[in-house]
C-alpha cells in the first residue's frame, strides 16, 4: 500500500478508555494520539472509577510502544509493534504535540478539550490534504462539532461490533412459517428415555442455525433445540409445546410462550450460561430468581444465588452507604427483593417466608467490584442489568464461574445508562453474539410485557 492510500486516524480519549488498546486495531493506517488525550488520561487514571483502570491500561500500552522512541520519531510516528497474534497493526504511532498549534491555525476557540482535539485533526486534515485524515470519536456531540467546523471525515470506533444493527442481535429462536412436518419428507428420529431427537436436512430450517436455538411452529404446536448441526443436517430435541407451557419455577408458570422457552433455558442444567433479552417488565428477573430456587431449595442442584448487578460510580457510591456488602448493595438490587416478594405473596407471614428462603437459599447479594479474583463453586449466579456492563466487564465475571456454577444475565438494551455505552457496544449484545453458538450456552429474548396493561401500553407508546 501507498503511502497516499495509508489513513490517518486521530483517537479521541473514548476511545482508549472504551478499549485501551484500540490503537492497534488499524492494521496499516497511522494513528495519532494529540497531547490533550495524553492529558485527560493522566487526569482519569487516579480517579475511584472502573474507568481509571483502563486509562492505565492504555497508557501503558503507548509506552510499550513508544519507550524506546526519540522525541523527533514519536512526533513523526514509530511503528507499531505486534502485540500477540490478535493484532496485526503495521501502521505508525505518533503523538500530536496539538498544545504546540499557533493561534492563527486554531479553528474552534475555547480552553474545551474537544476543541482542542477538533483542531488538531482539522490541521492534519489540511497539513496531509494528500492522505485521508479521520477523526475516531463515540462522542456524537464531538462528531457533529467536528463536521460543523470542517472535518471531512468523522467516525464512531466500530471495531468491537459483532453486528451492524441492533436489529441483527440473536433472539436465541427462530419460527417456521407454515406447517413444520409438511415440509420434512425424510427425518430420522431417535428416542432415549423420555427424549425424542430428530435429525433433518439443513436447508429446511432458516438460514442462521446455531446450538441451543429454538425451533417453532406455534400454530401447529412444533418447538424443537438444536442439539447439533453441520452444513447438510441439523439435530432437534422435541420439546412439545405444551409440555413447554405447563412448566413451572417455585410456583410461577409462563405467561406466554417466549416466557416458557426462558424457563426452559434456565431449568436446563447442561447449559451454563442463560442469557435473557427483552423490553422493561418482560418477567427476566422474576424468571430467573423463580427458576434459581426451584433449583436451589427444591432440587438441591446448586448451593447458593449469588445476585450481582453494576451499579453507577459504584466504587465512591457503596463506601458511604451504612452496613455490609450486602446491605450497601441492597438499593440496587430491590428488584430481587420486589420479585422475592412477588413469590411469596401468599404466604401468611410474608416477611418470614422471605428470611427463611434466604436463609434457605443462601442468597447473596454482591458487588461487581468484588467478584475479580474468586471462583464461584456450584452457584448460580444471576447478573441483572447488564446491558450497562462493557465486554470487559462481563468476561471478568464470566470467568469467575467455576465447576457446576450456571450464570444467568439479565438486560434490557432499550435501558443503558452508561455515557461509554450504545446498543452495540454493550457487553449484553458482546457476548449474546460471541457465545450464540456455544453448546453449554442458550439465548431468549422475552417478547411482551406481561408485568401489567399500563407498562405494556407504555412500552409500545411512549
Amino acid at each position: 500500500m501507498t503511502k497516499q492510500e495509508k489513513k490517518i486516524y486521530i483517537l479521541d480519549t473514548n476511545i482508549l478508555l472504551h478499549e485501551p488498546l484500540a490503537f492497534l486495531n488499524f492494521q496499516e493506517h497511522d494513528v495519532f494520539i494529540p497531547m490533550t488525550v495524553l492529558e485527560e488520561l493522566d487526569h482519569i487514571k487516579d480517579r475511584k472509577k472502573d474507568v481509571s483502570r483502563d486509562a492505565r491500561v492504555a497508557i501503558r500500552a503507548l509506552e510499550d510502544t513508544l519507550k524506546d522512541a526519540t522525541p523527533e520519531q514519536i512526533t513523526e510516528g514509530v511503528v507499531m509493534q505486534n502485540h500477540g497474534s490478535e493484532y496485526s497493526a503495521t501502521g505508525r504511532l505518533a503523538i500530536y504535540p496539538d498544545h504546540l498549534l499557533k493561534q492563527e491555525r486554531i479553528t474552534l476557540p475555547g480552553p474545551e478539550n474537544d476543541n482542542q482535539i477538533i483542531n488538531a485533526a482539522l490541521h492534519l486534515q489540511q497539513d496531509k490534504s494528500d492522505r485521508a485524515v479521520i477523526l475516531v470519536t463515540k462522542d456524537i456531540n464531538m462528531r457533529l462539532k467536528a463536521k460543523g467546523a470542517g472535518m471531512q471525515r468523522v467516525e464512531d470506533y466500530r471495531t468491537d461490533q459483532l453486528i451492524s444493527d441492533i436489529k441483527y442481535l440473536s433472539t436465541g429462536y427462530a419460527e417456521i412459517e407454515g406447517d413444520f412436518w409438511s415440509r420434512v419428507d425424510n427425518c430420522e428420529s431417535q428416542t432415549e428415555g423420555r427424549e425424542t431427537t430428530h435429525l433433518i436436512e439443513r436447508e429446511l430450517l432458516p438460514q442462521t442455525v446455531f446450538v441451543n436455538q429454538y425451533i417453532f411452529d406455534q400454530s401447529h404446536g412444533f418447538v424443537g433445540k438444536v442439539v447439533e448441526h453441520d452444513q447438510k443436517q441439523v439435530r432437534l430435541k422435541d420439546l412439545g409445546y405444551d409440555r413447554l407451557m405447563g412448566r413451572q419455577a417455585w410456583g410461577i408458570s409462563p405467561k406466554n410462550f417466549h416466557q416458557a422457552m426462558a424457563l426452559d433455558a434456565l431449568l436446563d442444567t447442561s447449559i451454563d450460561l442463560a442469557l435473557l433479552t427483552g423490553p422493561a417488565g418482560s418477567g427476566k428477573t422474576l424468571l430467573a430468581l423463580a427458576a434459581a430456587l426451584e433449583m436451589v431449595v427444591e432440587k438441591g442442584i446448586y448451593e447458593k444465588i449469588i445476585v450481582t448487578r453494576n451499579t453507577p460510580e459504584i466504587a465512591e457510591s457503596i463506601g458511604f452507604l451504612p452496613g455490609t456488602e450486602e446491605e450497601k448493595m441492597a438499593p440496587w438490587l430491590a428488584a430481587i427483593n420486589d420479585s422475592l416478594d412477588f413469590l411469596h405473596r401468599h404466604d401468611e407471614c410474608r416477611e418470614s417466608s422471605m428470611r427463611y428462603i434466604m436463609e434457605k437459599a443462601n442468597i447473596q447479594f454482591k458487588s461487581v467490584n468484588f467478584m475479580r479474583g474468586r471462583s464461584i463453586q456450584k452457584s448460580i449466579v444471576i447478573l441483572d442489568e447488564c446491558q450497562n456492563m462493557t465486554s470487559s466487564q462481563l468476561k471478568t465475571i464470566i470467568t469467575r464461574a467455576g465447576e457446576g456454577t450456571k450464570l444467568i444475565c439479565c438486560g434490557n438494551l432499550a435501558q443503558i445508562d452508561s455515557n461509554y455505552l450504545s446498543p452495540l457496544t454493550s457487553g449484553l449484545t458482546y457476548i449474546v453474539e460471541g457465545f450464540k453458538d456455544f453448546e453449554g450456552s442458550a439465548t431468549v429474548h422475552i417478547d411482551g410485557v406481561v408485568r401489567s396493561r399500563l407498562a405494556s401500553f407504555a412500552e409500545k407508546n411512549l
